[in-house]
């Protein structure tokens, strides 16, 4: 706060004595009345001056936003700045493209070069533009029906969630406010990209809330202050679940066309991606540039970033009636389907310039494997389930590898769980937490015709997910477990002490929302609140939530001082649908979620 020293002023009239050395109130009024009307109108005049003088100088007394000052990233404005005229974003709109890049999908996959370019090589001049702009996206024919109604928290149990992200949200709107995460202890940020990402992933998570001041803040934030002109690098696949996929799902449930032309601007800067010799997509792009490349850590991707973003790329072309985006990333369905795997399972690296699995890789369905599978099911269930389609074959051939190679049973206590193959062929019993968003994705898949043995694997896997918080002193996940394998443990489970953190991830309680959402069962609501009551416990801080480098101590959990997006765009957003009266709230006959849980609509064409 800047403070404006301010002098006290005496206006003495000629020939007056103050009051201090022996005037009068009289006197004054003896001499003021002696003066002319034009020396009392110009000594009138002075005073609006000064007084107006004054109050110009007196300092404001509205806090400066505190940011981290080690944290020198973009320069974030205050969230309640006033309302300027609608962004123009720098690219071509959708409807400006050129009808000879329609190429059909039969077409060689090199061919992606030719379409980006297309895409790109719009004149400049029609980018600034305001009224093509604003003429363009007000003819978008849309398939919804227009802003989607929530009635707020009904019980109990809603209410805490939503007392938990009003908890979360008031530490990040103080201190890390249009940054990536807060760092709740140290009253900070952190900043991955520079796009505001949790204020991006919370976005459809406050409307479902019916948080409508929080959602007005952080639409006012949307609006004014992000932007993807910036010299920035960023992962596709982060990118494009956590952002592309905010914005669309926002729109989608408020029916506000701003979201759409933010979605439409990154997306256009996210399609040099596709520019490969192979049709694997490049892993990063800077945003400014539009210049894309593999990671720098390696010259391969992981197979679950470049196979986990068809759902918002089809969503973008659905919603704007331009076919380019489905095309384009659809072809990695293509050219993934036709590479040689073990029975469905894909090793979890890729190269963008061969365009083939990296040899010797390990399969797994955790870490750089899981999100493949999922994607696979949910863009079937996207397009209306085509009975033809080539995609569901691969996830029936997949789940079925898991079933032969992946799935064991420790000898003791009969947890059934899902191992990984290192090498592509040497059993290891380990699993990651990020593997039980499996049981969700194997019910929801039954429930639209898959075969009894998955619900069966998703039953079993949903009961030793839940053991893995269950027997932790914190009744929290770590971030990895081991199994005994054949009595060489005294345990079934284990934790190793460098596995023991807790990311305040959302993957067991996506599943129990399944569970619940498709059967109606209660017992998986009381599953949660159980989890959520450990959350509470554990990880509630003074200023949000953290993470947690420990739960196996209830003494020394070792916070990590880190608050993720996803903790609010998908942990709270799950446990706020799980506990709801209205188990379709979202409705999953109209919806599929993303990987990073934005509900897109389903269509059939």
């Amino acid at each position: 706060m800047f403070e404006t020293k301010t002098d006290h002023i005496s206006l003495l009239v000629p020939g007056s004595i103050s009051s201090e050395y022996g005037g009068s109130r009289k006197s004054l009024k003896r001499h003021w009345n002696q003066l002319s009307r034009l020396q009392r109108n110009f000594i009138f005049i002075a005073i609006v001056v000064v007084v107006i003088t004054l109050l110009l100088l007196i300092p404001n007394d509205k806090p400066k936003e505190n940011f981290n000052e080690e944290t020198n990233h973009i320069k974030i404005e205050p969230f309640d700045e006033p309302k300027p005229a609608k962004p123009i974003f720098q690219n071509v709109l959708p409807n400006q493209i050129d009808e000879s890049i329609k190429e059909s999908p039969n077409e060689n996959l090199n061919q992606n070069s030719q379409i980006v370019d297309s895409i790109l090589e719009e004149p400049k001049e029609q980018s600034n533009d305001e009224n093509n702009i604003k003429n363009a996206i007000d003819t978008i024919e849309r398939e919804t029906e227009g802003a989607k109604d929530f009635k707020g928290s009904t019980n109990n149990r809603q209410k805490a969630v939503v007392d938990a992200f009003k908890h979360a949200w008031k530490g990040y709107k103080e201190f890390a406010w249009g940054h990536d995460n807060l760092k709740p202890m140290s009253m900070g940020s952190h900043d991955w990209f520079g796009l505001g990402l949790t204020i991006v992933d919370s976005l459809d998570t406050l409307y479902i809330m019916d948080l409508q001041e929080e959602f007005e803040e952080a639409r006012n934030w949307i609006e004014m202050y992000l932007k993807f002109d910036k010299n920035v690098e960023v992962n596709l696949f982060e990118v494009t679940i956590r952002v592309l996929g905010g914005l669309l799902s926002t729109y989608h449930l408020s029916g506000d066309k701003m979201f759409l032309t933010k979605a439409i601007d990154l997306g256009n800067r996210l399609l040099p991606c596709f520019d490969s010799p192979s049709g694997i997509p490049f892993s990063d792009i800077n945003l400014s540039t539009m210049k894309a490349h593999s990671p720098k850590w390696s010259p391969d991707s992981s197979t679950s970033e470049v196979t986990t973003i068809q759902l918002e790329f089809r969503d973008l072309s659905r919603s704007t009636g331009d076919s380019n985006y489905e095309e384009i990333s659809a072809r990695i369905n293509e050219k993934v389907h036709s590479l040689p795997k073990k029975d469905g399972l894909v090793p979890i690296f890729i190269n963008a310039n061969t365009g083939t699995f990296r040899n010797f890789a390990t399969i797994s369905l955790g870490a750089r494997g899981d999100s493949y599978y999922e994607y696979l099911l949910k863009q079937w269930l996207q397009t209306g389930k085509k009975d033809d389609d080539f995609i569901i074959g691969d996830y029936k051939t997949a789940i079925g590898g898991v079933l032969e190679h992946l799935v064991k049973e420790t000898p003791k206590e009969h947890h059934v769980y899902i191992g990984e193959l290192i090498n592509g062929k040497d059993f290891k019993p380990k699993m990651d937490h990020l593997t039980c968003y499996l049981p969700g994705t194997l019910l929801l898949g039954h429930k639209n015709g898959m075969p009894p043995t998955h619900l069966k694997l998703a039953q079993d896997l949903l009961e030793t997910c839940y053991q893995t918080y269950m027997k932790q002193p914190t009744q929290l996940a770590p971030e990895i477990t081991y199994f005994n394998l054949n009595g060489e443990s005294e345990s079934d489970l284990y934790v190793k002490t460098t596995d023991a953190h807790n990311l305040l991830r959302p993957e067991f309680v996506e599943s129990l929302y399944y569970f619940y959402a498709l059967t109606g069962n209660a017992t998986y609501q009381d599953m949660g609140w159980n989890i959520f009551q450990a959350f509470e416990k554990y990880t509630k801080v003074k200023n949000g939530y953290t993470s947690i480098g420990n739960v196996k101590s209830v003494l020394n959990v070792k916070p990590r001082d880190m608050m993720e997006s996803f903790f609010l765009g998908e942990t709270l957003k799950y446990f706020y649908l799980l506990f709801s009266d209205d188990r379709k709230e979202i409705d999953l006959e109209k919806f599929v979620f993303n990987s990073e849980a934005h509900p897109l609509p389903i269509r059939t064409n």
